[in-house]
């Protein structure tokens, strides 16, 4: 799993590319986000154009993710989910806990 960061004004943009599973991505996402929390940026969008592949401890760390952003009064958003990972967070009754956006522009904006 390959990370970049990058950000608009006071909303960070984590440009995920590659699989988020076990042993791959999943403890890289929960880094990233701990991180950003600690730094205090409180508007986080995931940008999953690029995941190709999400397993069960990788949606785990995704909903770790966000529990671990609410804790902190933050907000942390999906961007661009491929078909095969939304209908897996869709399986996994993940879906509902997730503001999913196709277009960054009005992702950014939500916030």
């Amino acid at each position: 799993m390959k990370i970049d960061v990058r950000h608009f004004d006071e909303v960070i943009v984590v440009d995920l590319n590659g699989r988020l599973v076990a042993g791959d991505g999943a403890d890289i996402l929960g880094e990233v986000v701990s991180a950003l929390l600690e730094e205090h940026w409180t508007k986080i969008l995931l940008n999953f154009e690029k995941v190709t592949t999400i397993d069960s401890t990788g949606a785990g760390e995704l909903v770790a993710s966000l529990k671990a952003a609410k804790s902190a009064e933050a907000s942390l958003k999906l961007l661009r989910p491929r078909e095969r990972v939304a209908k897996s967070l869709q399986i996994g009754q993940l879906l509902p806990l997730f503001e999913i956006f196709a277009d960054e522009s009005d992702a950014v904006k939500s916030f």
